[in-house]
């Protein structure tokens, strides 16, 4: 074989190996795997353990405490001067998720996250919290709530967006309710009433 053959069939091998390598890489891919291209493919739901969808309904108590040695929930931005309604105040709290709307009920989670005042002419709260369970089966996994808070509106709703561990893929929405709330502390019991869609 003369140098140029040589080099003509290592040329070949060089650019045509990686075609063969990628069309037998997707040729064998998973069962129940269907690729597209690269980097995504659909998976077969029922690999992953996915089966009947179940709704499950929490009713907790968000306990926030801004008051005290120990406040639970604190200002982190200070509101634009001159707005009669806190407009741009941002707040992060790690509150107590109870079974009941005694403080001293029992803890099942935390509600970990923040919320920013957003409405210029009406109080009207963005908010973006995890619910961290803590208690039985579902002890740590979360579900993840974002939505708007218009706070002096009797009921009100916000969207579950997903969750992790038992609630994977979750989806639904929470009811809220204030129960009680100090004007003067600014300390608030919110019941919360959780219909989470999950696997």
């Amino acid at each position: 074989m003369t140098k140029v053959a040589a080099f003509h069939m290592l040329a070949a091998a060089f650019f045509i190996y990686p075609f063969l390598f990628s069309f037998s890489f997707l040729a064998s891919g998973d069962k129940g795997v269907e690729t597209h291209g690269v980097f995504g493919r659909i998976v077969d739901r029922k690999l992953m353990g996915l089966k009947k969808e179940k709704l499950t309904h929490f009713k907790l108590y968000w306990q926030e405490v801004v008051s005290g040695k120990k406040p639970t929930s604190i200002r982190v931005v200070q509101p634009v001067n001159g707005s009669s309604i806190s407009f741009g105040l941002v707040q992060m709290y790690d509150n107590t998720l109870t079974t009941g709307s005694d403080p001293g009920s029992k803890m099942v989670g935390r509600a970990q996250g923040l919320f920013t005042q957003a409405g210029q002419n009406v109080v009207a709260l963005l908010m973006a919290q995890n619910f961290v369970f803590l208690q039985g089966k579902y002890n740590g996994s979360t579900i993840t709530v974002l939505g708007r808070n218009p706070v002096f509106d009797a009921e009100r709703e916000m969207p579950i967006l997903g969750g992790s561990g038992l609630f994977r893929f979750a989806r639904g929405y929470v009811q809220i309710r204030t129960h009680t709330f100090d004007p003067k502390t600014l300390d608030s019991i919110i019941e919360y009433n959780v219909y989470v869609l999950h696997y």
